[in-house]
């Protein structure tokens, strides 16, 4: 199955009022292996992000006057995202607003054309109740170095929002690759391979060490005073 790690900066917190994306990160994994495959778009807004926005991600006007709208990225996106499974953390806020872009050029929502999509921040709720579950608290708490993470950025955050989810969810799916006799490895990590138990060694003691270990029970009856422990156990009573 293939997985889309997705996030977006946009200008505000609202496209009801005319706020717009600014950005777009997605992360490709397939049966939860990093492919390299990612997309990472700038867009130009028609538009000033309100202060608040801008603080976060840092995106100015005269920046993203340089790149294409996202109607002329909104086929391309909709091709790379279609029939995946995508995981967004709050999900309905990015959903919000790319739902709005796509209506503004007659395309179908994101939720009718991808095979699911998932929230991590609800995921994170029901796994640590009761706990702040921003992306940086679970990178602090899952082991995740963010220390390079002085702004937010769409590609950046969905690059750790893959890690978190990763770590989120390593024990609910098998350790053996099913769908590939060559599994593809992460760098830094090892490989999981399929287990053949019909190519295991078998190792057998040779006559030396049957009689060391004889030898051995030999000394353990004479300081038992009759049959150790392990003779009982292993060796069957001579009949009477």
């Amino acid at each position: 199955m293939r997985q889309i790690i997705l996030d977006t900066e946009t200008t505000g917190f609202d496209p009801a009022e005319g706020d717009r994306i600014v950005e777009l990160g997605c992360v490709e994994l397939i049966d939860r292996q990093f492919t390299g495959n990612n997309l990472h778009i700038y867009f130009n807004p028609d538009r000033d992000s309100s202060p608040g926005a801008l603080e976060v991600h840092g995106l100015t006007t005269e920046f993203l006057s340089q790149f294409n709208r996202f109607e002329d990225e909104a086929a391309r996106i909709l091709e790379y995202l279609q029939g995946t499974e995508i995981y967004i953390h709050n999900a309905s806020f990015d959903v919000k607003f790319l739902n709005a872009e796509f209506a503004r050029v007659g395309m179908p929502p994101i939720d009718k054309t991808a095979a699911a999509i998932h929230d991590t921040l609800a995921m994170a709720r029901e796994q640590y109740p009761g706990k702040r579950n921003s992306l940086d608290m679970l990178c602090e708490r899952l082991g995740i170095s963010n220390a390079h993470r002085t702004l937010h950025g769409a590609l950046l955050d969905a690059e750790l929002l893959a890690e978190v989810w990763l770590a989120m969810t390593r024990g609910q799916f098998g350790l053996v690759m099913e769908h590939s006799d060559q599994p593809r490895q992460q760098e830094g990590q090892p490989v999981v391979a399929q287990f053949d138990a019909t190519i295991l060694r078998v190792e057998v003691a040779t006559e030396a060490e049957l009689a060391e270990h004889t030898a051995y029970l030999d000394g353990l009856d004479q300081a038992a005073g009759g049959l150790s422990l392990w003779r009982k156990l292993t060796e069957p009573v001579p009949a009477a």
